[in-house]
């Protein structure tokens, strides 16, 4: 594959309306709960498992063939004097602490919060560990560590439960909550000039937090604190893309994942203009004079931040500091990144989401005046690529537009990148049937591959609109022995399974993961029409 040289972006400006509303929709839907689902079930009558970590020790309960530990503290709460600094380590604790109930998410800094608000608190840097039932100290096994996603701003680990990915694949799975919103990007100095990177990036310094705790304290659930794998998706994949380029997260990680985030696509914001959305937002929250703008922000209530956030959008991790000191897809281009072997993908038709959230009904006529307006000059070539005739409608052509010219081709492009100085391996996702988030069906909408559809098969999910069927839950099974194998091996190698290339070894080698028929394809760059979106100048999110 030719490398995509230094284009960072030719995402639309709709797509950046249409992400932020992911934030709105998912703030809507239940919170994860704390207790176990009804389906869930809970061994009684045999000992609880007990794990001594640095702190202390912790009982988890056994559930659906695994063991759990949840709402383990990996910092202590950053509330108080502690808001708006960096994680500091978590307290020691006398004897041996519950470990059944989820903790809260972090405050949400969406317009409508989590559904249950007392499941929200900034007192939330807790992580849940899910380990095989027979797992037991020194046994080495591989370890995932995921990181949700929901534009900086919303969402929980909570809502994805690890307990069969654990069992089936023989792997600790360390699912983490971060802070967010302003709370956990806000780019003041008087802030950042607080801790030894000189940085506001809090939710990347919590992730980093939650590596080292992982490194510290992992053997005792039998895991291999020298065998680690970040992954995530979206906002989280972006946040895979910030610890690749943090050179404070070297040596806490061996692997990455990452799934609908490219490095290409989620460019992080340099932090000259990062300040200026920050100052912004902090005199929106009434802290604006000088010299009293952390204390005031420190006092200010959590409601008060959250609104002054609404129409202030965080933009997540900042480059150009201690933590961050280039963007991520500069530096993993440089080749100054924290080089490991990366697994990278999308789903089939990721924009069907934002655009059945932003524009359910268009028509053709409001199809064309959009792209033409959206594309100037090169409208009348899109429109001839995209015509609604191939499409079936004004929706599905428009979402064709909107994924190619965003996650598909930044996935290919990122993955050049990576792909000339390690190994990598490219999936696609497509499911025709795949189910999309609860509460987000339009009704009469094909939704099906979008932005989030691969969650359910990897992760016991608490947000799908339905279940899995039986074939598709089979294909959700060897999706989680590719990712598990990438994680014990650097490979996703399974006996058994389609053998599944590096992109290096095959001209642009995607694995496409699909019920029926999981295959090796080379046309991933035509099917997305990457070399016309290559020509196309970059435009910002």
């Amino acid at each position: 594959m030719k490398r995509p040289g230094n284009r960072l972006s030719s995402a639309r400006p709709l797509l950046g309306t249409a992400l932020a509303l992911v934030t709105l929709l998912a703030s809507a839907l239940p919170a994860a709960a704390s207790a176990p689902s009804p389906s869930a079930s809970v061994a009684t009558g045999s000992p609880r498992p007990v794990v001594t970590v640095a702190q202390g020790g912790l009982r988890g309960q056994s559930r659906d063939g695994a063991q759990e530990f949840l709402g383990v503290p990996y910092a202590a709460p950053p509330v108080g004097d502690a808001r708006l600094r960096a994680p500091q380590p978590p307290p020691r604790w006398n004897g041996v602490r519950e470990a059944v109930q989820q903790a809260p998410a972090c405050l949400q800094f969406s317009p409508f919060g989590l559904a249950d608000p007392r499941a929200v608190s900034e007192d939330c840097l807790y992580l849940d560990v899910y380990r095989p039932r027979t797992a037991r100290p020194g046994a080495r096994l591989p370890v995932v560590l995921w990181m949700h996603g929901g534009a900086y701003s919303q969402g929980t680990g909570a809502q994805f439960g690890g307990r069969t990915m654990a069992d089936l694949t023989q792997s600790v799975v360390v699912s983490i909550n971060y802070r967010l919103g302003q709370l956990g990007y806000l780019a003041l100095p008087e802030l950042g000039g607080d801790n030894a990177r000189r940085s506001g990036s809090f939710g990347l310094m919590d992730q980093i937090a939650a590596l080292q705790w992982t490194r510290q304290n992992i053997a005792a659930f039998g895991g291999n604190p020298g065998s680690v794998t970040i992954s995530g998706q979206s906002a989280g994949s972006g946040s895979v893309c910030a610890l690749l380029a943090a050179p404070s997260a070297a040596g806490l990680f061996h692997r990455a994942v990452l799934q609908s985030g490219p490095c290409t696509l989620l460019r992080t914001p340099d932090s000259a203009s990062a300040e200026g959305q920050a100052r912004s937002f902090a005199a929106h929250a009434g802290c604006a004079v000088p010299g009293k703008v952390a204390a005031c922000l420190r006092a200010a209530s959590g409601a008060a931040l959250v609104e002054a956030a609404r129409t202030l959008p965080t933009p997540g991790p900042v480059s150009g500091d201690g933590l961050l000191p280039l963007p991520p897809a500069q530096a993993i281009g440089s080749g100054s990144w924290n080089k490991v072997p990366v697994l990278i993908g999308s789903t089939r038709s990721e924009a069907r989401f934002f655009v059945a959230l932003t524009q359910p009904h268009l028509t053709a006529e409001q199809y064309t005046a959009q792209v033409l307006a959206d594309y100037g000059a090169a409208g009348p070539e899109v429109l001839a690529r995209y015509p609604v005739a191939a499409h079936g409608s004004p929706y599905l052509a428009l979402s064709a537009v909107m994924t190619d010219s965003t996650f598909a081709c930044h996935t290919a492009w990122t993955a050049q990148l990576f792909a000339s100085q390690v190994p990598t391996y490219v999936y696609e996702f497509d499911d025709p049937q795949s189910p999309t988030l609860a509460g987000a069906q339009v009704p009469g909408l094909d939704e099906s591959n979008a932005h989030s559809a691969e969650l359910a098969y990897l992760h016991d999910f608490t947000m799908g609109e339905r279940p899995l069927t039986p074939v598709q839950a089979a294909l959700g099974t060897r999706m989680k022995r590719y990712w598990a194998a990438f994680a014990r091996f650097g490979a996703p190698v399974v006996p058994g399974q389609t053998a599944w290339p590096p992109a290096g070894a095959a001209a642009g080698a995607v694995l496409t993961l699909n019920p029926s028929a999981t295959r090796t394809t080379s046309s991933f760059g035509e099917d997305h029409q990457c070399a016309f979106w290559r020509t196309q100048p970059p435009r910002p999110l």
